[in-house]
């Protein structure tokens, strides 16, 4: 047997031995390192190379997908992998944003366990002046969430900019946007609609802003934002003010979250270029 080439993609390497297969020419492939291409019938030598020849000027040319749809079969030795979730989360998530996760799903846990009014009770917004020196009320309501797709939507856009904030900014800077979005925007919804309320969304709208403005202004932005997910998420705001969203929706906490956002990475921004 003569070793003919060696891919460093196993797919370019079996969409040539499936083309000369189609005339005729049995190839066959070794994964190692490489993908290494041999023939067996070394008389088709010169007819390999020049086939070979051809191919590497033009590896995506239709006859060649083609020559895969009509010889590939499922025991190529192709292996891809599954989407490595875990290892995705892990990469982009901080021990801030882990923990936020993990505190969320419990309390969801427990709400569905032992209902929404209990744990309210315990970790509502303030309601009067027998429980205001409780301090972790003013902060705890962002960990409660009241349907699946509620806490679904706030812990992937946490996942998504908490995370990346965390790691690429620091685990202090994102506690501190956390805690002061959190505060602000569940005084602003307290004052608009009572203590009643719950969810990340306040702190994640706070995300939003931050990281936007964050990309825009800084001259070497660690984290951005598109300006098309930005002004959809205005839009969506505005939406939500007129009640155009058929939701149940903290519309005071977001609007607060949004402007608390903007208005730190302002901050920040400034300072950068004062540095610079």
């Amino acid at each position: 047997m003569l070793m003919i080439t060696s891919f460093a993609n196993p797919r370019v390497a079996q969409a040539f031995v499936d083309y000369m297969q189609t005339q005729g020419v049995i190839l066959t492939i070794q994964h190692h390192v490489q993908s290494d291409i041999w023939l067996a019938d070394e008389s088709q030598l010169e007819r390999v190379r020049a086939e070979l020849a051809r191919f590497i000027e033009n590896p995506t040319d239709p006859r060649y997908l083609a020559a895969s749809w009509q010889s590939g079969q499922t025991g190529s030795g192709l292996h891809y992998r599954r989407f490595p979730l875990k290892a995705a989360i892990r990469e982009r998530s901080g021990p801030l944003t882990l923990i936020i996760s993990a505190l969320s799903i419990f309390v969801f846990v427990l709400m569905n366990i032992v209902g929404d009014q209990t744990v309210m009770m315990w970790l509502a917004w303030p309601w009067d002046a027998s429980v205001q020196f409780e301090v972790w009320r003013y902060f705890a309501h962002a960990v409660m969430h009241f349907s699946l797709v509620h806490i679904i939507f706030n812990l992937f856009w946490w996942w998504y900019l908490g995370g990346a904030v965390e790691k690429r900014l620091g685990s202090g800077k994102l506690l501190v946007i956390t805690v002061i979005s959190a505060l602000l925007s569940g005084f602003v919804q307290y004052h608009l609609t009572g203590p009643w309320f719950g969810g990340l969304s306040g702190v994640v709208y706070a995300l939003i802003g931050y990281v936007w403005l964050h990309g825009v202004r800084d001259p070497q932005p660690q984290v951005a934002l598109p300006n098309g997910l930005f002004i959809f998420t205005v839009a969506l705001m505005v939406a939500e003010w007129f009640g155009l969203t058929g939701f149940a929706i903290a519309s005071g906490a977001h609007t607060a979250g949004l402007l608390i956002g903007l208005a730190m990475a302002l901050v920040d921004s400034q300072n950068v270029r004062k540095r610079t």
